[in-house]
Formats: structure tokens, sequence, C-alpha cells
């Protein structure tokens, strides 16, 4: 004959709810540390010497204007610019020869051609500059490879090397104003998924 079962039954486990999200309760908010007020080093420096910086600064001011410029003036009037000068035509000629060999029979003249490829590069240079748009410094970028193409392509064989360097010159220290702040580091954003939510008791 068995012997009964002499262990009793254990409590009635309750059945678990759940809730709606809109019933979270969310933790309570820290409140922000006051920010600290700002420096004043002009609070800090006596009347005196600030009245002296201001005469320095004055007759400095003066010193350029009366010696400063007009050496300025005199200086640029005796240097030979012919350098630049030189280098420009080096990378607009072979273009413009390029333009006039590829525009035959096209309702656009050389001229035109010439004009649109300066405007086209004025204006991106100056609107990736000033305002940093993807689509400025696109075009930008586009004119520098088509100037270095048509360069190489039209200028003398025993000359393209140096005149396509030289485009290509020309080009970056564009975009040392054009490629202004731009970055090749991808940007990485983390985010919390680990929410602590106080649920009320049930």
């Amino acid at each position: 004959m068995s012997e009964p079962d002499k262990h009793e039954p254990g409590p009635a486990v309750p059945p678990l709810d759940t809730i709606d999200d809109s019933q979270r309760i969310p933790p309570p908010r820290r409140p922000a540390p006051p920010r600290p007020r700002p420096i004043k080093a002009a609070d800090d420096i006596p009347p005196g010497a600030i009245a002296a910086f201001g005469v320095v600064g004055m007759v400095a001011l003066l010193l350029v204007l009366k010696w400063g410029i007009p050496k300025g003036i005199d200086w640029y009037h005796h240097q030979d610019w012919a350098w630049f000068t030189q280098w420009t035509a080096t990378v607009a000629d072979p273009v413009h020869a390029y333009l006039s060999a590829h525009t035959v029979g096209l309702p656009l003249t050389a001229t035109s051609a010439f004009n649109i490829w300066l405007g086209v590069g004025a204006a991106s240079l100056v609107l990736s500059w000033f305002t940093g748009a993807v689509g400025a410094r696109l075009t930008w970028t586009a004119h520098g490879a088509c100037s270095v193409l048509m360069v190489w392509d039209a200028a003398p064989v025993a000359g393209r090397p140096v005149a396509a360097a030289l485009a290509v010159l020309a080009w970056t220290i564009g975009s040392l104003f054009a490629l202004r702040g731009l970055s090749l580091r991808p940007l990485i954003h983390l985010h919390n998924h680990n929410h602590n939510h106080n649920h009320p008791a049930r």
C-alpha cells in the first residue's frame, strides 16, 4: 500500500499582466545643473589699460594708412607678375583650343562655351565656399576634372604633363576654399536603447 503524499501544494502563482507603453511611468528627470556665468574679461582690465590699447591701436592704424598701404602698392607695381599670367594661359589656352575643336557643328560657339566654363567654375567655387552645398561641391569637382582632361588633350605633346600638373594645382588651390571643412571620416551615431522604466505595482 502506497503512502499518501506528505508534500503540501505550493502557493498559487498569480497571472502575469502586461501594460501598455502609454501607461509606463518614465524615470524622473534629474534637474539640469545651473550654467556657469560667462567670464567677462573686460571687467578685470583697468580702464587706463583699455584707453592705452585704444590709443596704440589708433596710432598703428594711422601708420598703416600713411606708410603701409603706399609701400604695398609700390611693391605690387614693381613685381613681375608674368608667372601668374603664364600659368593662367597654360591652363586657359588649351581649354579654349579644346572647346574650339569640339564645338564645330554645334549651335554653341567656342567663345560661349569658354564663357560658360569660366562662369560655372567661378559660381561653383563661390557657392561651395560660402554655402558648403553638396551640389556646388560636386559641380566644382566635375569642373576641375573636366578642365584637367581638356588641358591634357589640347596641350602640346611635350608640355602635357606640366600643363596638366598646373591645372591640378590650380584646382587644388581653389579647393582650399571650395572644399573647406569637408571631412572623409564617417560619423558614428551611438544610440542607447537600454531605457529603464518604472512599472507600477500590480
